[in-house]
């Protein structure tokens, strides 16, 4: 009988087997590394993707129900819906109808915007930008704010309320990061129907 402390017959071989087994095991996990830095993009255009089209829903749901009248300090609030929405760091704003970076360099504010009624636009930091058109009669947004009173209204409507309104006061941008809940309320300035931001 052997011994097995003396017993020196594959003593070379256990070596080379352990570092070709533990190459196999890196390329394998350089392999898995590279498909998740692959899909992680795709995984994200998809979670994106999924919140704007479930936020395009909940405005259009909106859309016709009752608009408040916003000249009217002590009318009862219009219809309401909130957007919850959670991109991840790649995203650099969402907008609801306008194109707030028409150059596609990355400034918001080193240009007019664009006004696109009906329209959703996302656009990531490396400055691909995508667009969900809302079908149907036309949407029609305009950032809010409250007056002294505590009452949302649209930006700047006490100025001037017969001034039509530039892109910048008629779209509603999120920039970086989006996340949270935004609300958005249905009013009516000068015979528009408008879905106004409470953010």
């Amino acid at each position: 009988m052997r011994n097995l402390a003396s017993d020196t017959t594959a003593a070379d071989t256990i070596p080379l087997k352990l570092v070709v087994y533990l190459s196999l095991l890196a390329a394998v996990l350089i392999i898995a590394f590279q498909a998740w830095h692959n899909a992680s993009p795709v995984l994200e255009e998809a979670q994106i993707k999924s919140q704007v089209e479930a936020a395009s829903l909940s405005i259009r749901s909106i859309q016709e129900g009752y608009a408040r009248d916003s000249a009217e300090s002590y009318s009862p609030e219009g219809t309401m819906c909130t957007l919850k929405l959670s991109f991840p760091s790649s995203a650099r704003y969402i907008s609801f109808g306008v194109d707030p970076d028409p150059e596609c360099n990355g400034q918001l504010h080193d240009s007019e915007w664009v006004l696109e009624n009906n329209t959703i636009i996302y656009q990531y930091k490396n400055g691909v930008k995508k667009r969900l058109f809302l079908a149907g009669k036309p949407v029609h947004f305009i950032k809010g704010e409250q007056n002294s009173k505590g009452v949302w209204v649209p930006w700047e409507s006490r100025e001037n309320i017969l001034t039509p309104l530039s892109p910048e006061k008629t779209g509603v941008v999120i920039e970086c990061p989006v996340s949270g809940e935004f609300l958005f309320e249905l009013v009516m300035q000068n015979g528009i129907r408008y879905t106004m931001s409470h953010f």
